[in-house]
């Protein structure tokens, strides 16, 4: 028979910690969402003089990172971490959390990461949020790409990042763009870009287009809470630049920032 679960979440937008709670629900009837907190203030005070099982938390909150709350408050509660953005080590988090989720929340996904975390807590051991720190501590100061060299025939090129306007993928290429509306073809995927760009910078708005908030000229409402943008310069092909529905919040979040 199950036992009662009590969970936090850490998580900065309502709709993304309802659903959360949602799904939780579903994976596991005996869990009990005991609170919900939306800032690193908040979860600091709360944790501070109250415990739960497992913490749900989001990477990055209105004022600041998840990774301040566990600085502060080192009561070595089991960690699953859920962002949006994947350009986080998710390596370090795999090795170091119970788990790593990527918004939206997979049902599927939930239902394993909990059921790491039952297995672990079976076999009695002890989660250490001094590991997980220690192995995101390398990337509190990580260095952005700055540079990005292209070819043109037999030229070579140095590009730097602040001359990009956004980068996208097509015919299993990826293409940079200037801001002069130049176009160059470079050997890395947008997975691999994402890591490496300053995401103050620039933003993965869908699966083709990552840009640079300098290169928005105008942005509309479009179906389903999405975003239709219009670049400068325009993308070749006439190309759709919408933001994707689980990008959605998160953008309009960075747009914030």
């Amino acid at each position: 028979m199950d036992t009662m679960l009590s969970v936090a979440i850490i998580e900065d937008e309502p709709l993304a910690a309802e659903d959360l709670e949602k799904t939780l629900m579903e994976v596991y009837n005996d869990a009990r969402v005991v609170v919900k907190l939306d800032s690193v203030h908040t979860a600091v005070q709360w944790l501070d003089i109250n415990e739960v099982d497992l913490i749900l938390s989001d990477i990055e909150l209105g004022d600041g990172l998840s990774f301040d709350i566990f600085d502060k408050v080192r009561n070595n509660t089991p960690i699953i971490i859920t962002t949006a953005y994947d350009q986080y080590a998710i390596r370090a988090f795999k090795e170091n959390s119970i788990d790593y989720l990527l918004k939206p929340i997979d049902k599927t996904e939930l239902e394993t990461a909990i059921k790491k975390y039952r297995n672990w807590k079976q076999k009695g051991q002890e989660f250490d949020v001094d590991n997980l720190l220690e192995a995101l501590r390398p990337y509190s100061d990580q260095k952005y790409q700055e540079r990005f060299l292209v070819t043109l025939g037999e030229k070579i090129n140095s590009i730097p990042s602040a001359d990009v306007a956004y980068f996208f993928s097509e015919d299993r290429y990826t293409f940079l763009v200037t801001k002069k509306g130049t176009q160059h073809i470079i050997n890395m995927n947008l997975g691999d870009l994402e890591g490496s760009l300053d995401p103050k910078k620039f933003y993965r708005i869908n699966r083709k287009f990552i840009i640079s908030y300098q290169s928005i000229q105008n942005m509309v409402a479009y179906s389903k809470s999405r975003v239709k943008i219009d670049l400068i310069p325009p993308p070749p092909n006439a190309m759709d630049v919408i933001v994707s529905v689980e990008r959605s919040g998160p953008f309009k979040k960075w747009l914030n920032d």
